[in-house]
Order: structure tokens, then sequence, then C-alpha cells
């Protein structure tokens, strides 16, 4: 790992000088120094501010022209930088990784740079990538025939207690091979706090290995929609060793009956904690988004994971729209290592007085804050939905309220 960070920071500093040599900048900064966001701010307080720019010294409730610049220019600024977008495109990075040619500033090669750049390709597809699939087939193999066999009809093995400690081990061994399949180097940190059978495990979300990186150092039930092709087979097949939860499609719209399966399995003793990722999507590792709060309506302990990965090494990060689950595989095989993080946060439970959306945002924040992620109050569902007009309607109600003054019963806007 040193080594080839050493490598990097070189072809680096190489193509500075390369780009120095012809008068260019290699690093694009988008919007530093151009955008001053104050996210304390409110929107009251922003309109006041411009009024009082623009030589309104009225600061009764009332319209202004004035007003409408200001809107104009929140627009802008969520054209050239917007907050939600972005979280579903790769992570941009500050030294080159010899994995891709895509960002434009890394375009400075020499020839010792291309040289070094197929030499990587070389040692990427010719040795490591044969040699990781190979491995991930032979595990993946012979973890479905082993999960194949019901341990309701048991064959061998007539005690509960040692069946279920020699599932726990299989489940483990095979998550430990596949995480050996792509040279996953995990760091677990704050061990004391791994979640016990009396609760649930909430972890931000990158990738569909995030499960992986978990089940490597403990055993969970987990949680999710079933699939077809290739994940939904190994679904079918986990789930006949060990109390995982699926649902299909159309039941994932049943709250109802998702919270009953979710409370009954938390109700079991002899049932692994529950693993969920309530953003429902895969974020690009550099921030939090809005946690659903149907895990955090069941009443029960809620034990927080914050996982980050090192981009330096590889992207991490599935964008479901542009890749498939085998191709993403394969990318991240071809890369050159796995290197993440994660934090077993203490466990928490919801205040007195405090609503499931209040106890999840307070989940959110507290592995933003470990994980060094921005938190985000935006669905991750916007990746594939339009803004929900509720939204829309609460900044209109919002800026009501400005012109109608701090009247409780004005009339609210309809559409």
């Amino acid at each position: 790992m040193r080594i080839l960070l050493s490598i990097f920071e070189w072809t680096t500093l190489q193509m500075e000088q390369k780009a120095k040599e012809k008068n260019h900048q290699l690093y694009k900064h988008y919007t530093n120094g151009i955008i001053v966001k104050v996210p304390d701010s409110t929107l009251k307080q922003e309109i006041q501010d411009l009024r009082h720019s623009a030589g309104c010294l009225s600061l009764e409730p009332r319209f202004e022209l004035a007003d409408v610049f200001f809107f104009c220019r929140k627009a802008l600024e969520n054209i050239i930088d917007d907050d939600v977008t972005k979280r579903f495109s790769a992570q941009k990075l500050e030294n080159w990784n010899l994995l891709t040619r895509s960002n434009r500033s890394f375009h400075y090669m020499s020839l010792k740079l291309s040289a070094l750049w197929i030499m990587g390709v070389l040692i990427r597809y010719g040795v490591l990538l044969p040699f990781r699939v190979t491995v991930a087939i032979t595990v993946t193999n012979l973890t479905l025939l082993a999960m194949c066999v019901d341990p309701s009809k048991p064959i061998i093995v007539y005690d509960l207690r040692l069946r279920t400690y020699l599932s726990d081990k299989v489940h483990l061994m095979g998550y430990r091979l596949c995480v050996r399949s792509l040279t996953g180097i995990i760091t677990y940190h704050n061990r004391e706090n791994k979640p016990k059978k009396d609760g649930i495990c909430v972890a931000n979300h990158t990738t569909p290995i995030d499960g992986i990186i978990l089940a490597n150092d403990h055993c969970y039930s987990l949680v999710g929609q079933l699939h077809g092709g290739l994940l939904g087979l190994i679904q079918r097949a986990m789930v006949k060793s060990s109390p995982h939860i699926w649902f299909e499609r159309a039941e994932v719209k049943d709250r109802r009956l998702v919270a009953k399966r979710l409370r009954d399995h938390v109700a079991d003793k002899n049932k692994h904690p529950v693993l969920i990722f309530p953003e429902g999507t895969c974020v690009n590792n550099t921030s939090v988004m809005m946690f659903r709060k149907g895990s955090f309506e069941i009443g029960c302990t809620i034990y927080p994971a914050a996982i980050k990965y090192d981009p330096r090494f590889g992207d991490a990060f599935w964008n479901s729209s542009k890749f498939g689950l085998v191709g993403y595989l394969l990318r991240m095989m071809s890369s050159w290592a796995v290197v993440c993080s994660v934090w077993y946060l203490p466990p928490m439970n919801s205040k007195e007085g405090e609503d499931a959306m209040q106890f999840a945002n307070r989940v959110k924040a507290a592995i933003a804050a470990q994980g060094g992620l921005v938190d985000l109050i935006w669905d991750a569902g916007l990746k594939r939905t339009k803004v929900k007009d509720s939204f829309k309607e609460e900044q209109q109600q919002l800026y009501s309220k400005i012109l109608l003054g701090d009247h409780e019963n004005h009339n609210h806007l309809e559409s």
C-alpha cells in the first residue's frame, strides 16, 4: 500500500511539472471562492440581507423586486454546485491512481508515465483479475453449496446450537473469502460496540459489498428486496441457511408488513441482528443522505456503523444506472484493492418525545461525523425520481410567511 501511494504521489508530481511547463493548471477548482454557502442562515435572513444590500431600507412584510434576484441566485448556485446530483457520480481524486484517464486533470502524460500506466494495466488485468475471479467463482460455488443445505432438515448435525454454530462459521468463512477475492483491507474500530441480537445495525451505503464488509466481522440477518439474476440466486440460497428477510417487490410498499417482520425478527433472541442500509440506494462515499424512518419505528436499539472507503485504490461506488452488478464486480476486481475503515458507534435509542424521523436524523448525523462524510437532508431517491411537490410547497410557504408577516392564521398555498 505504501509503495502504491508513493507511486501515485510521484505520478501526480510529474503531471504537475508537465502542466507548469505548458502554463496550465492541473486541478480545476469548480466553485471554490465563487459560491459561499451559509448553512445556518434561514430563508428570511438571506432575503433580509439581500434587501439591505440592494438599498431597500424597509424590511416590512411585503414584496420587493430584489427578492427575485435571491431566487435567481439560488437557482444558479444549485445548477453550478448541486448538492444531490454529484453524490451519484465518481468521487474526484487529488492524485492519479493509474486506473483511469477520464479525469481531465490527469492528461499531461509523459513517456515514463505511459509506460508505468501500461505496466499497471498488465499487473491488474494479467495477474490480479484472473486470480481474483478464480477465487470468487470458487468461493461462490462452495458457499452456495453449503447454504443450500436446509437447516430445518438436519442430515448429520441434530443439535440446534451446534448446527447454528457451524452455519455461522460457514457464513463467516464465505464472507471472508469474498473479501479476499477483492483484496479487501479492512480496519475495524471500536469492536466493543458491535451489534447484539436485541437490535438493528444501520450503516451508510456506497456499494453492494457493504454487507460483505460488515459480515466479514460479525453475522447479520440481511434485509432487502428480492432480486433476479445472480443476486437473486445468492439471496435464495442464503435464506435457506440463515434467517434473512427478503421482500418481494409488491411487499416492499407494505410498511406494516415490513415493520411486523422486522419486529418479530428482533424479538427472537436466537436470531442475528438485522443489517439495514436506510438510505435505500448507493451514494458515492462523500456524504450520507436521508435515512428512511421505517427501521427506526420498530422501537428497538439501533447500532450505527460508519463505512469509509479509500478512493485512492479504487472507486467503490456502484452507479447502478451505468453498470450492472457483474460489470461492477469486474471493475472492483481489476482495481488495486478495496481499502476501507469501519467504525462501530455506541448503541442508540429513541429519546422521550422524539419521533422516528428525528431519531433517524440523529443516527445519520452521528454516522456522518464519525466517517468524515457530509450530512445531507435530501432523499437518495432523487437519484431516479423528481423532487417531491411537498419540498417545493415548503419553500413557497416559507416565502409566503415573509410576505404576510408572522401571522399564524394565513392561508397556505395549495398548489
